[in-house]
């Protein structure tokens, strides 16, 4: 059985690790937090309320020590760090201050997303899981990689996304500016889902062409069925408790805890296992197994297209990259 408890530890005092994460706040991330900061990290959590945020760091501070194995063992640092991905400038804003905070960064993990939701833009005017879950990781990734490139003073850098095995709905080759925004929704959403957690894994891929001494990989965490991912299917009138229902059925027979959601972005995070050498690209599930993504995920053709429509969007909207 995979245990946290296995992976490396980091002293902050003698080896100061430093971590950003978007929406570490709630469900996976949450536990994704909880053991970095355990094993020493330095923690950054991305996320626009406040509020909600300072309230999980100060609930992880508590339950860190409930859970330290050796006492003598220094808890990693938590800070919170203002950020809305439905907006660029907002994004544009958080890489900035936590330039003027931190010189050094050595683990990105673009966590935060949705899935499912009606169709509609952001004031960005891209259509509003790609920009959660694609749009502006790309733009977060971008602007933190240079914190990562000197190998002076970062060793052993590494960029996770958090995928889904959902980036199989879009099981044929599109164009970044298909929206899908046909009826029914309960449809068509999944096409837009798809789209935007495959657009981000040959994101990631694309990076470790560029860079290939850093560490990029994407995870699915597996089927963690009590996230707040599924809170708009199951507040649906009528069909909403048909949702509930067959959620709770899947959960049960197929279905992790948030904490063991966790486990394969850890993995992956603190390993000494892995290295850019023989796991870059790769694509891990559950308990940080490895797995095959969908050719187009994989596709070197369709990543450099599709960064490429990307830079161009951005630089539309004045946002150099």
């Amino acid at each position: 059985m995979f245990s946290p408890d296995d992976l490396p530890y980091f002293d902050p005092h003698t080896k100061r690790r430093v971590c950003f994460i978007s929406g570490g706040n709630s469900g996976i991330g949450y536990y994704t937090v909880l053991h970095l900061y355990l094993h020493g990290y330095v923690v950054y959590l991305g996320g626009r309320n406040k509020n909600r945020v300072e309230t999980a760091i100060q609930s992880l501070k508590q339950e860190a020590l409930t859970r330290r194995k050796d006492p003598r063992q220094a808890l990693g640092e938590l800070y919170f760090l203002e950020i809305d991905l439905l907006n660029l400038s907002s994004v544009e804003k958080a890489m900035a201050e936590f330039k003027t905070r931190e010189k050094t960064l050595h683990l990105l993990i673009n966590n935060a997303g949705i899935m499912a939701v009606p169709f509609s833009l952001t004031k960005d005017n891209f259509e509003i899981q790609l920009q959660t879950n694609y749009i502006s990781h790309f733009l977060i990734t971008n602007r933190l990689l240079p914190l990562m490139l000197n190998p002076s003073l970062v060793q052993d850098p590494r960029i996770i996304y958090i995928s889904s095995v959902g980036h199989w709905f879009t099981f044929f080759p599109f164009k970044m500016d298909y929206q899908f925004n046909y009826r029914p929704n309960i449809i068509f959403t999944w096409f837009r889902y798809g789209l935007a957690k495959t657009a981000g894994m040959q994101f990631i891929n694309r990076v470790a062409k560029i860079h290939p001494q850093i560490l990029c990989v994407s995870v699915h965490p597996g089927f963690v069925m009590n996230t707040n991912l599924f809170s708009h299917f199951t507040r649906l009138p009528f069909i909403g408790l048909l949702f509930w229902v067959f959620f709770q059925i899947f959960g049960y027979f197929f279905g992790i805890s948030n904490e063991e959601g966790s486990y394969a972005t850890l993995k992956c995070a603190l390993s000494d296992e892995l290295t850019p050498q023989k796991d870059n690209e790769k694509f891990f599930v559950s308990y940080g197994k490895e797995h095959q993504p969908s050719y187009l995920a994989k596709s070197s053709y369709y990543a450099a297209n599709n960064w490429a429509w990307t830079v161009a969007e951005l630089e539309k909207r004045g946002i150099k990259i």
